[in-house]
């Protein structure tokens, strides 16, 4: 895997991860910008 890609994965893993501990303690608004940011890095995957 180029180090490009695995950067790229390792940006959306961890913006998915913080998404859902967002979203388990109620602060919906940050855990949707997270999930937002997790779906744009996840196009640079492609």
């Amino acid at each position: 895997m180029p180090l490009e890609k695995a950067a790229w994965l390792t940006t959306v893993l961890a913006c998915a991860i913080a998404a859902v501990v967002l979203l388990l303690t109620g602060y919906f608004g940050y855990a949707a910008t997270a999930a937002c940011v997790a779906l744009a890095a996840a196009i640079n995957l492609t």
